[in-house]
């Protein structure tokens, strides 16, 4: 009799293990997954360098993993640091790459006249969507997603996510410009205003919304007038294909506010140094990009009015009815 309540018992804990990871041993990974691997590799997307090295297939546990991870240590061919090294599926790298030669970049010259330095982004991670118990599988677990949480500026100036969105004028710029170069890139981005998970990062994805994968979310909706035109700074990076806007209630990766398990950002030292905007603006220092315009805003920029005061919702299976900012109300997945 005691064998067999061992028996049951062991049952019932492995059971529980395999729900609170949100892993099924047995689940295999979308084929679409592996087949955008494959096309980003053999078009050659992404070039290995001394900062970007080829490491070995992760398989598992369960239908995480990716046939090619890339670690990377710097971005722009070695010009941008990042602050954590970083673990990405082909596809994902990229586009990045891509976003921040096309959009960081000639922001950051626009706005404040230098170019990014380094940047604090998380990548890789198996885990379910927000941590939860029976949760889908977040976009992180196949190397596929980005979360930015700051950028450093070559003079040392820092712009976080979470004081930025809401703070000087060229913070703002800078950061909605980004957001918006993000958008015509992944198929989610998800910034400040969102929802209650991403008020201090920006997170950008590939997933696919529907079996074509022509939907995108891109949220929160914003009225901001982009001063990086389109005969802006321009690379050999391919776009992708034009994406129909998904549906209000699609599901999306929403991320916990400290994805990694590491100390929340409210809790660590703000930077010493705030980034400004130049009196005037110096010529451009990124010489990969043509010397950006000057920024003058036609009007003053309308007072962005104070973010609500959010109140931790209590993590539960079923999906959270929240209202955001640019967001009206319906579930959080």
């Amino acid at each position: 009799m005691w064998r067999s309540v061992f028996a049951l018992s062991a049952l019932a804990l492995v059971g529980a293990g395999l729900t609170g990871c949100a892993l099924n041993r047995f689940e295999r990974r979308e084929p679409w997954r592996d087949q955008a691997e494959q096309v980003c590799l053999s078009r050659k997307l992404v070039q290995q360098t001394e900062f970007v090295t080829p490491a070995k297939e992760i398989d598992g546990p369960g239908p995480c993993g990716m046939q090619q991870p890339f670690r990377v240590t710097r971005l722009g061919n070695g010009s941008v640091l990042l602050k954590q090294r970083m673990t990405l599926a082909c596809p994902a790298l990229s586009e990045a790459e891509a976003w921040l030669a096309e959009t960081i970049q000639p922001a950051a010259n626009l706005y404040f006249g230098q170019p990014v330095a380094e940047i604090n982004a998380g990548s890789y991670a198996c885990r379910g969507r927000n941590n939860q118990a029976g949760a889908k599988l977040s976009e992180h677990s196949f190397g596929n997603a980005v979360d930015i949480m700051s950028f450093k500026l070559a003079d040392g100036s820092v712009i976080t996510v979470k004081g930025g969105w809401r703070g000087t004028e060229a913070e703002q710029g800078f950061l909605r410009e980004v957001f918006l170069g993000a958008c015509q890139r992944f198929t989610t981005v998800l910034a400040p205003g969102s929802n209650v998970f991403h008020y201090d990062h920006i997170h950008v994805d590939l997933a696919r919304h529907d079996p074509r994968g022509l939907k995108r979310i891109c949220q929160p909706l914003i009225k901001f007038q982009p001063q990086l035109g389109a005969e802006g700074a321009r690379s050999s990076y391919p776009r992708p294909p034009a994406r129909q806007p998904a549906p209000p209630q699609a599901p999306i990766d929403v991320e916990e506010d400290d994805p990694y398990g590491l100390t929340p950002m409210s809790a660590r030292g703000g930077p010493t140094k705030v980034a400004r905007a130049p009196a005037a603006a110096p010529p451009s220092a990124y010489t990969a990009a043509p010397a950006p315009r000057t920024y003058r805003p036609q009007a003053p920029a309308p007072r962005l009015a104070a973010a609500p005061a959010y109140e931790e919702p209590a993590f539960e299976d079923e999906p959270l009815a929240l209202t955001a900012p640019g967001l009206g109300s319906g579930p959080i997945y």
